[in-house]
C-alpha cells in the first residue's frame, strides 16, 4: 500500500517546485517525493523544504511510510529546520546581499562554536544566528538608524513571525526572541546559546572591521582574552582573524 500523499497519481502542478538554496540562493528543483537535492551552484545538500510528515501522528500506515523514508531525512530534521530559516531570512532581506552574507557568516561560526559546547541547543543557536539582525530593516525604516537599541526592539517581533510561520515550538521562539532582543548587550548571567551567538557575531563584525583596519597580533590577543564568552569562540576567532593581522 502506498500513501496517497506520496503517490504521483494524486499530484497536482504544485508538487514539482523550486526552492532557493539556503547557502547561495540558487534555485533548486524538487519533486514532491524527493527527500533532498544538491545545489548545482554551490553543492549544498538541501532537504526537501515541503516534506512534512505531520500526518504520522494520526495515520494508521505511518510506520510503513516512515520506514520507507531515507534515514537521513528522519535524523536530520534539525538541518531541514535550519535550511527553512535561512531561506526565510533571505526572503525577508530580499536584495540586501550584505545583510544576507553577514547572517550566513555568523551562522557558519555559530555552528562550529555550538558543536563544541556540551549544553547548547543547536536549534536555538542556528535560529538566533540566522535571525539575529532581522530587526535592522525595520529599524532603518522607522528610526533611520541601525543602532543596537533599535535592532533589539524591532528584531523579536519579526523573528517571532518567521518562526511561527515555520511552526517552531513556543519555547524555541521565546528563547530566540530573547537572544535577539539583547544580542549586542550581554547580561550578567547568560545561557550557552546566547554566548555562542554573541561570539559568532563578534567574529564576523571584527572580520569586517579588520579588512579595513588590520590589527597586530598583540591587539588581537588582548581582544581574544577579554571579549569572547566561550573558549571555542576565542579559538574560532583566532583562526578566522589571524589572516587580517598586520605584524
Amino acid at each position: 500500500m502506498k500513501c496517497p500523499g506520496q503517490d504521483s497519481r494524486y499530484w497536482s502542478g504544485e508538487d514539482v517546485f523550486e526552492a532557493a538554496c539556503p547557502n547561495c540562493g540558487h534555485s533548486i528543483e524538487f519533486f514532491k517525493d524527493d527527500s533532498r537535492q544538491n545545489c548545482r551552484k554551490c553543492g549544498h545538500r538541501m532537504l526537501n523544504p515541503k516534506m512534512d510528515f505531520g500526518c504520522a501522528s494520526y495515520c494508521p500506515h505511518a510506520e510503513q511510510c516512515l520506514n520507507s523514508m531515507p534515514p537521513e531525512l528522519i535524523t536530520r530534521q534539525g538541518d531541514l529546520f535550519k535550511d527553512r530559516i535561512a531561506v526565510a531570512m533571505r526572503k525577508y532581506f530580499g536584495n540586501d546581499a550584505r545583510r544576507i552574507q553577514h547572517a550566513l557568516d555568523v551562522a557558519e561560526h555559530a555552528e562550529a562554536i555550538g558543536k563544541a559546547q556540551d549544553d547548547g541547543d543547536m536549534m536555538v543557536i542556528m535560529a538566533a544566528a540566522y535571525l539575529h539582525d532581522i530587526g535592522i530593516k525595520n529599524a532603518e525604516l522607522k528610526y533611520n538608524s541601525s543602532s543596537a537599541k533599535y535592532q533589539h526592539i524591532e528584531g523579536p517581533p519579526v523573528a517571532s513571525e518567521i518562526l511561527s510561520g515555520l511552526k517552531a515550538p513556543a519555547e524555541l521562539i521565546n528563547e530566540v526572541c530573547d537572544i535577539i532582543g539583547h544580542h549586542h548587550s550581554p547580561r550578567d548571567e547568560e545561557t550557552t546559546n546566547f554566548k555562542v551567538l554573541y561570539d559568532a557575531d563578534l567574529i564576523v563584525n571584527m572580520a569586517e572591521l579588520y579588512q579595513k583596519t588590520p590589527h597586530t597580533m598583540e591587539q588581537l590577543e588582548k581582544i581574544l582574552a577579554s571579549s569572547f564568552m566561550t573558549a571555542a569562540g576565542a579559538g574560532e576567532g583566532k583562526k578566522t582573524l589571524t589572516k587580517f593581522i598586520q605584524e
